[in-house]
C-alpha cells in the first residue's frame, strides 16, 4: 500500500544529500561496514539503501513515489502533487496578483523565486529567461513541467533553506525530480485524458512512452517521448465578475469590458535520451540530452487587466501561441565508489529560447502584447557543474563523514527584445547607454562556490551536522552561507531536531542589467514624484539573504503510526524591490524633468509558521494520512504586506483503501484557509486600490486505480468533486482561477 503524502521520520536530519551514502557509520550499528587496517572503509550497500529511505522520510524532507504519482495522477504539471506536501502551496510570482494564474511552487511562503527546481540533482533555470517586471512578476509557469509525470520515479521535496548544499535560489526549499532509470528492460506506453465538466475550461490529452533497455552488462539506455495538450480557459470565463457593467474609455466611448484572463493552456513536446555506462571499480557515467517545447494557448492576460478587445481579444479567441519556451540540455554525470569514500559529479549545459510576441515597456501597457504580430527571442545559456565527495573518518572518537564540494554556474542572456523596447532615449545615466544602438543586449553572471559539511555521529542517538559554504560572484563578490543542525533520538520511535541556517539568492539578470529600461507616468512611478519615471536595472545589487531557525519532533511507531511537527522562522534581508527614491533625474524633450529609479536592496521580511503530518493504518486495508501548514507570519517589513499570496493555513488529508488485491481507491480533501490581500502598492508607494481577502474554500478529489497485472493498469477519478470553483476577479487576493469538477481516465501498458 502506498501511503499518499506520507511524511514519516526515522532519522530527523536536515542534511539530505550529504547523508544518502553514509549509512552504517554510527557506532555499534550492527552492519558489516568496517575500517580496514590501511584505513579504507568498506560500505554496506544494503544499509545504504535503507538509510537513504530513512533520510527521505525525515523531518523537513518528503518524497512522492512513482506509485503515488500513478494513484493520484496530475492533469499536467507535477506542481499539482507537490502543493499537497506540508509547508508547500502554489502562488503567483508576487503578492501583487499580476500574472496570478501563472501559479508556481512556493515552499514555506518564501515565494517561487526561492524554490530551486532540480531534475536528477541538476538545476533547471529556464524561467529566468523571462522578463521580470517592476514588482518581480514573470509571465512563466515555472520549471516544474519539463518532465511528464509518468516518466518520474520520485519527487523529493526539501523544505527550508538549502543554500549550503545547493547554492543560490534555495532559501525556501528544493524540489528534486528523479527520472526513471534503465535498470530493467521495459517499454511502457501511458495515455491520459481529462475532461472538465465546464465547457469554459480546457481538456487535457497526454501520451508518452518510456523505453528502458540494458544493452549489455555495462551499457544501458533510456529513451522517453511525451506529447501533451491542455486547453486554455475560455477568454470569457471570468466575465461574470463584470456582468451588467457598461464600460467606457477615457473619451466616453462604450468599449468591451475588461476582465482578468483565465488560465492559459499549454502544448508540451518532450524527447530525451540517456546512455548509462557501468564501469569497473564502482564507477558509473551517464550521458544525457533532451529537448522540450512549451507553447502557451493565450487567454488574453495583459498583466494589468487591459481590455480584451482588438487584437488582444482576437488572439485569445483564436487560442494563439503568443509565447513558446524551448529548452535544450545535455549533461554528463559521474558517480564513483573508492576505498576512501564516494563521489558524485556532473556538468550540464542548458539553452532556453524564449520566443514571444513583444510586450510594452511603458506604464499600464507594460507586459501587454504590443501589436499581435512582432515576435522577439531571448536566449539564455546556463552552464552548471558540481563535484561532491563523501569521506568517512573519525573525529574526537566519533564516526564522521566529511562532505566536500565545489559548484559553478555561468548564465549568459542575450536579450535584444526588452533592451530595445524603449527605442532611443536621449540620455546617459551611470553605466546606461540609453540610445538603442549603444545598449548591449548581453549580460552574464558567474557564481562559484565551495562547501564543506561534517556529519558527526557523537553517539548512537545524537548527530550534529555543521556546514559552511563560500560563494563568489563577478557581480557582488563573496557571500557566505552555512548551517548547523542537530538530531537526537530519544528512543527507536521519538526523534527531535533543531537547526540554524543562512541562505541567499543572487540578483536576477534583469534586475542587474543597467540597459533594461522602461518608463511610466503611473504604474511604477511613486505619487510623490512628478512623472515620467525611467526605471533601470542596477548592476550594484547585493544578494538577498535569509536567516532561518527551525525545530521539530517526530514519532514513528512499530504499529505504523507516524507524526511530525516542525516550527520555522525566516528573517529575509536585503530583499530586492522597487526603488521609491530617485537615484537621478534627466531632462525630457519638450521641457520638464524625469525621475530615474532602480531596483534596490531596500527591505526585509519575516516568515514564520508550523507544519506537521500524521499517518496511521486503519485495519488491514485502510491507511489514513494528513498534513497541515499554518503561516503564523508573512510580512514585508517595508509595507506590512504578505511576502506571497498563500493561504493562512492549508490542510490535506487522504484515505487509501485497498478492498481487493490490485485495486486502490483514494478519496482526498484539501482545505485552504483565507488568503490575505496586499494592502500596499509597492511600486507607487500608495495604498492598494482593493484589499479584499480571499475566503476559505475546500476541494474533494476521488481517484481509483486497478492493476490487472504488473504490466497493465487503469486509473480514473474525479477532481474537485464538489465543483468548488474560483473565478479570478483581480480584486484583492482573488487573483487566480481554481478549476471546477473534472473527470479523468488513464491507461498504462508495459510490453
Amino acid at each position: 500500500m502506498a501511503h499518499y503524502l506520507r511524511v514519516s521520520s526515522a532519522v530527523a536530519s536536515l542534511s539530505f544529500a550529504a547523508l544518502l551514502p553514509l549509512a552504517g557509520f554510527a557506532q555499534d550499528n550492527g552492519s558489516n561496514d568496517t575500517f580496514t587496517q590501511d584505513g579504507a572503509f568498506v560500505l554496506d550497500t544494503v544499509l545504504l539503501s535503507a538509510f537513504e529511505e530513512e533520510v527521505l522520510q525525515s523531518l523537513g524532507v518528503s518524497e512522492i513515489g512513482a506509485e503515488e504519482i500513478a494513484e493520484m495522477p496530475v492533469t499536467n504539471d507535477i506542481s499539482e502533487l507537490v502543493r499537497k506536501q506540508p509547508g508547500v502551496n502554489l502562488t503567483g510570482a508576487t503578492a501583487t496578483g499580476q500574472r496570478g494564474n501563472q501559479r508556481q511552487i512556493d515552499i514555506r511562503g518564501m515565494g517561487p523565486e526561492n524554490t530551486l527546481i532540480l531534475i536528477d540533482g541538476k538545476p533547471v533555470l529556464s524561467r529566468t529567461a523571462i522578463k521580470m517586471g517592476r514588482n518581480g512578476e514573470r509571465d512563466t509557469r515555472g520549471d516544474s513541467n519539463w518532465v511528464a509525470p509518468e516518466l518520474i520515479e520520485s519527487i523529493e521535496v526539501i523544505r527550508g533553506p538549502a543554500a549550503a548544499r545547493y547554492g543560490s535560489g534555495a532559501a525556501g526549499g528544493v524540489v528534486n525530480i528523479i527520472t526513471k532509470q534503465p535498470d530493467e528492460e521495459s517499454f511502457t506506453v501511458n495515455l491520459r485524458y481529462s475532461k472538465p465538466q465546464s465547457n469554459l475550461e480546457g481538456q487535457t490529452v497526454r501520451g508518452n512512452v518510456v523505453w528502458l533497455k540494458p544493452i549489455n552488462d555495462r551499457v544501458s539506455m533510456r529513451v522517453t517521448a511525451n506529447a501533451n495538450r491542455t486547453g486554455a480557459d475560455d477568454p470569457a470565463i471570468n466575465a461574470s465578475t463584470v456582468a451588467g457593467e457598461v464600460c467606457t474609455d477615457r473619451g466616453g466611448n462604450v468599449v468591451t469590458c475588461s476582465y482578468p484572463a483565465g488560465r492559459e493552456g499549454v502544448k508540451n513536446i518532450d524527447v530525451a535520451g540517456l546512455l548509462r555506462f557501468d564501469l569497473d571499480g564502482g564507477h558509473r557515467v551517464d550521458v544525457e540530452a533532451g529537448y522540450s517545447r512549451q507553447g502557451n494557448i493565450f487567454t488574453g492576460d495583459t498583466m494589468f487587466g487591459g481590455s480584451q478587445d482588438g487584437y488582444i481579444g482576437q488572439l485569445a479567441q483564436e487560442g494563439a501561441e503568443t509565447n513558446v519556451m524551448q529548452r535544450f540540455f545535455t549533461s554528463v554525470t559521474h558517480s564513483g565508489t573508492y576505498d576512501f569514500g564516494e563521489s558524485s559529479s556532473y556538468l550540464q549545459y542548458e539553452r532556453t529560447l524564449n520566443r514571444r510576441l513583444e510586450e510594452g515597456a511603458s506604464g499600464g501597457g507594460e507586459g501587454a502584447i504590443v501589436d499581435g504580430a512582432t515576435f522577439g527571442t531571448v536566449t539564455l545559456d546556463n552552464l552548471s557543474g558540481k563535484s561532491e565527495w563523501d569521506l568517512p573518518s573519525t573525529f574526537l572518537g566519533a564516526n564522521v563523514v566529511w562532505t566536500l564540494g565545489a559548484e559553478g554556474r555561468y548564465s549568459r542572456m542575450d536579450d535584444p527584445v526588452s533592451i530595445n523596447a524603449r527605442g532611443d532615449i536621449d540620455f546617459t545615466f551611470g553605466e546606461t547607454e540609453a540610445l538603442a544602438a549603444n545598449r548591449d543586449p548581453v549580460i552574464s553572471q558567474m557564481l562559484l562556490g565551495v562547501y564543506a559539511e561534517g556529519n558527526i555521529y557523537a553517539s548512537d542517538n545524537f548527530r550534529i551536522t555543521p556546514s559552511v559554504r563560500l560563494d563568489w560572484s563577478d557581480k557582488f563578490g563573496l557571500n557566505p552561507s552555512g548551517s548547523i543542525n542537530a538530531t537526537y533520538d530519544f528512543n527507536s520511535a521519538w526523534s527531535a531536531k533543531v537547526g540554524l541556517a543562512r541562505s541567499y539568492k543572487a540578483p536576477d539578470l534583469y534586475q542587474l542589467n543597467p540597459n533594461y529600461i522602461y518608463v511610466t507616468r503611473g504604474n511604477g512611478c511613486p505619487t510623490t514624484l512628478s512623472g515620467p519615471c525611467y526605471v533601470l536595472g542596477n548592476p550594484n545589487l547585493q544578494p538577498e539573504i535569509s536567516y532561518n531557525a527551525e525545530a521539530g519532533i517526530s514519532y514513528m511507531g512499530n504499529n505504523g503510526f507516524e507524526a511530525t511537527l516542525t516550527g520555522f522562522y525566516n528573517s529575509f534581508q536585503n530583499k530586492i524591490q522597487s526603488g521609491l527614491v530617485p537615484v537621478g533625474t534627466m531632462a525630457v524633450s519638450g521641457g520638464g524633468t524625469a525621475q530615474v529609479l532602480q531596483w534596490q536592496n531596500v527591505t526585509s521580511a519575516v516568515v514564520a509558521g508550523v507544519e506537521g503530518s500524521f499517518g496511521a493504518p486503519i485495519g488491514d486495508t485502510l491507511y489514513f494520512s494528513s498534513n497541515f501548514t499554518y503561516m503564523a507570519l508573512s510580512r514585508d517589513n517595508s509595507t506590512g504586506d504578505p511576502l506571497s499570496l498563500v493561504p493562512r493555513y492549508t490542510i490535506n488529508a487522504s484515505l487509501e483503501w485497498e478492498p481487493v488485491e490490485g485495486l486502490s481507491i483514494i478519496p482526498s480533501v484539501t482545505h485552504y484557509g483565507p488568503i490575505e490581500a496586499a494592502a500596499y502598492n509597492a511600486a507607487r508607494g500608495t495604498p492598494a486600490s482593493d484589499t479584499t481577502d480571499l475566503a476559505p474554500y475546500t476541494q474533494l478529489n476521488l481517484s481509483a486505480r486497478y492493476e490487472f497485472d504488473q504490466d497493465f493498469s487503469v486509473t480514473g477519478g474525479v477532481t474537485n468533486l464538489l465543483n468548488t470553483r474560483l473565478l479570478r476577479s483581480g480584486n484583492g487576493a482573488n487573483t487566480f482561477n481554481e478549476p471546477g469538477r473534472a473527470f479523468y481516465v488513464g491507461v498504462t501498458k508495459t510490453f
